[in-house]
Formats: structure tokens, C-alpha cells, sequence
């Protein structure tokens, strides 16, 4: 009886692993295949700031070039454009990934990682309002991999990687318990290189939650039945309940926020890997209810990823174009509305985005913040350099830092998470 056991046991691994094997395959291109896409003409799409050249899959080798994480130069900081300042918010964290400024003004900082995780919100508190910090507190502690946070009433939301959670909380309130929470949705936890990560937001109305929730591979090699729920903006009610899929298709989106020209959702989505050093550019695009965005099939509209040649082609027909590219694989993590009143007009209701940087591009790019001007509620220019200075001159691998979030705190200055760094920098104009 043992032995059959046994051998059933087996045979059923060994089902797995084929299974496994065969879905694996399904994205798998001839090198042949590879040669005749990479001489075609490349693909030329229109987005909303104009037309987008797209080379050919495969038209440049995939290449793997991680980071190396060195100390900023004695002296030297990032670097904003001239009537700006940039200085040093707060920094002794454990990868400050995420930032959310609470009505009453106070900052929480999500600490969380990919793995050496600190599983911890840490308040601060400018409490005589003079843009310095003199209250710092473990606010809420023993979390897995928390990034989105929310103050909806007297109650506190926090994003998991497994799941959204809801505290009881009071305006002013220096620390939660973490035996208080309830999980009120369960979320489909981890994922590929850093889609654990779960975003929350709220609505003008704040009786809807939205929830970014990122793929769980790069392109679906492992089946789309590992992808139920994923590579979604998710919206439920304030209880957990009444799931619905906002939009889908979208890899992995992030960053999210509101337009306040006319409303609309908008998120920063990082694109696909391994198919060239310039495709597939990260973007940033407004989000239609019911919207799909063509991950894994397609991107950028209707242009098929060739591992999955002749799948779901109702999708990739479908398919909507984004609105503006922040560059390939430039990690772009953290977005915001600029609706503060301290910098420049021409900054007002434009969008700042964090870009953590990239591992699969010859050349480093990201690790900086753009800024996308808009007009009338609509992008009106390509990304611009806002914070730079993270890549070290001189060298192709060394970063004195990495990107992520990026806020509008009530005086109107940026706050930039700097995860690797361990600090949050503030940049702020000289009026």
C-alpha cells in the first residue's frame, strides 16, 4: 500500500512538472523566429503626446544588468531643476517604499521589501509646521510586505501583499495594534521580481477602495490560472465587499491618482521583460472602467507579444494604447498629481513620477523622477527630468539611490521616497 502511494505520489509530480514544463513553453520563440521579427519595420503607435516608435521584439538582444548601491559623494545630493532645493526629509529607514500623508498632515512611511522585508508603517510628524520632523513612531508593526495605506473616517487601511486590511483608528494616533486589523479582502499574494507590492486609493465619494494588483510573472509562463485577479485595478467597498475589476491587462500598476481636471484614474504600469532593451516601455496612462491594456497578449494596443502568437486575439484587438511612455524598463513605481501651490504654474496638475530603475537594459535607465506636463487635463509634452543625479558619472552600474514614491505635502513641496537609500528627500522652490 506504501508503495503506490508512493508511486502515486510521483507520477502526480511528475504531472506538475510537465504541466509546468508545457505552459513554460507556450512563450518559448525560435531563435529563426526571433531573426525575422527583428528585421521587420518597427511599430509606430499614437499616444496622446504624439506618435511612439516601437522597435521589433528582439531587434536588441535581453540583457541583465543589475545595479550596484554606493554612497552619495560628500556634499553632493540629488539634483532639481534651477529655483529648487533639495534637501533631506528623513532618512535611518529599512527601505522606505511608500509614502501617504494623512488628513490631519502626518506621514506614514510603508518599510517593506522584496525580501528582508521590515513589515512596518512608521509615522512622522512635523508638529509645529515649520518642514522639519521632531515626531517619529513605530506606528504599526508585524505586517507582510505593506505599501498602499488609507485614512477613510476612523478607520485605517493597509495594502499586504496578501490581502487588504482595515484598523480602527482616531486622527492623531501614534500607534495600532496589530491584533486590531481584519483582513477584509484576500489578495493573491507575492509574484514576480516586485509585483507584490499592492496599492490602495480612495474616490472623491471615499465609499470605493481601488487596489493595484500586479502579475505574478513576467508574461504568463506559468499559466494564466496563476494570473486570476492579477494584472488588475480591483474595486471594492469600504468593507471589502462588492469586488469588481476596475480595468485588467494592466502588468503591474502602482502608483495611482485621481486628475483633478476631470477625475479620471490614472497609474504608472511597468511593461514586460525580456524581449529587447527598448521594448516594453513603462507608461503612465489614464484608466478606463472596464479598460483593458493588453498584458500578456499585446502592448501598446494592438501589437501581439510573440510568445503568445495567436492567443486571445479578441484581447489584443481590444487592446487601448496608453497614454504617455516614461521609457523601457525604467520601473516607473511611484505617481502624483501635482495640486499644491508652491512650485511654478506650468507644474500645476501635471504628473510626477518615480522610476526605480532598471535590471534588464544594457544601459541603466530610471533612477531619476520626470515630470509630465498637462494642459486642460491632458498630457502636452513628453517626460522631463525633475530629480536626477542617482546614477554615479563615470560608471554604468553604480546608483547612489533608487526612486519610488513621490507626494505633495500640504506646503505644496515633493516628497521622494528613496527605498535603496533608505531616505526621503524633499524638494521644495525657492519663492
Amino acid at each position: 500500500m506504501k508503495k503506490n502511494t508512493h508511486l502515486v505520489i510521483l507520477a502526480l509530480a511528475a504531472m506538475l512538472v510537465a504541466c509546468k514544463a508545457k505552459e513554460e513553453n507556450k512563450i518559448e520563440v525560435s531563435d529563426a523566429k526571433k531573426e525575422q521579427l527583428a528585421q521587420e519595420p518597427a511599430d509606430t503607435v499614437q499616444t496622446a503626446i504624439g506618435p511612439l516608435v516601437l522597435p521589433k521584439p528582439y531587434a536588441t538582444e535581453s540583457v541583465r544588468k543589475q545595479s550596484k548601491l554606493v554612497d552619495w559623494p560628500e556634499g553632493q545630493l540629488p539634483k532639481a531643476p534651477e529655483g529648487f532645493t533639495v534637501t533631506k526629509f528623513a532618512d535611518g529607514f529599512e527601505n522606505p517604499r511608500w509614502t501617504y500623508i494623512g488628513p490631519n498632515g502626518d506621514f506614514f512611511v510603508c518599510e517593506a521589501n522584496t525580501k528582508k522585508s521590515a513589515g512596518r508603517i512608521t509615522l512622522l510628524r512635523d508638529s509645529n509646521n515649520d518642514g522639519t520632523v521632531d515626531v517619529r513612531e513605530p506606528f504599526l508593526e508585524d505586517l507582510k510586505q505593506p505599501l498602499g495605506m488609507l485614512i477613510i473616517g476612523n478607520h485605517f487601511y493597509v495594502a499586504n501583499t496578501d490581502g487588504l486590511y482595515k484598523y480602527p483608528y482616531k486622527a492623531g494616533q501614534t500607534a495600532l495594534q496589530p491584533d486590531q486589523g481584519k483582513k477584509i479582502v484576500e489578495l493573491p499574494a507575492g509574484g514576480y521580481n516586485h509585483h507584490w507590492t499592492r496599492n490602495i486609493i480612495t474616490n472623491a465619494n471615499q465609499d470605493k477602495i481601488y487596489i493595484s494588483v500586479g502579475s505574478a510573472s513576467n508574461v504568463g509562463e506559468y499559466g494564466m490560472d496563476e494570473e486570476i485577479r492579477r494584472a488588475n485595478i480591483l474595486v471594492v467597498d469600504l468593507d471589502g465587499k462588492n469586488e469588481k475589476i476596475y480595468a485588467s491587462g494592466l502588468r503591474n500598476p502602482v502608483g495611482m491618482d485621481w486628475n483633478p481636471s476631470n477625475g479620471e484614474l490614472w497609474t504608472a504600469v511597468n511593461e514586460r521583460d525580456k524581449i529587447g532593451d527598448n521594448l516594453v516601455p513603462d507608461y503612465v496612462t489614464s484608466v478606463k472602467e472596464g479598460g483593458f491594456y493588453g498584458w500578456p497578449y499585446a502592448y501598446f494596443g494592438a501589437i501581439p507579444d510573440p510568445r503568445l502568437e495567436g492567443q486571445a486575439p479578441d484581447l489584443v484587438a481590444k487592446t487601448i494604447v496608453p497614454d504617455v511612455s516614461v521609457g523601457p524598463h525604467t520601473a516607473s513605481l511611484g505617481l502624483t498629481f501635482y495640486d499644491g501651490n508652491s512650485f511654478p504654474e506650468r507644474y500645476k496638475n501635471g504628473i510626477f513620477v518615480g522610476q526605480h530603475g532598471s535590471w534588464n537594459r544594457s544601459v541603466l535607465s530610471g533612477y531619476r523622477v520626470v515630470f509630465i506636463p498637462f494642459e486642460n487635463g491632458k498630457p502636452a509634452a513628453v517626460p522631463e527630468d525633475f530629480l536626477t543625479g542617482f546614477i554615479a558619472d563615470g560608471s554604468d552600474t553604480d546608483v547612489y539611490g533608487r526612486p519610488v514614491c513621490v507626494a505633495v505635502t500640504p506646503a505644496g513641496d515633493l516628497l521622494v521616497n528613496d527605498d535603496a537609500g533608505n531616505t526621503i528627500w524633499k524638494v521644495s522652490y525657492n519663492q
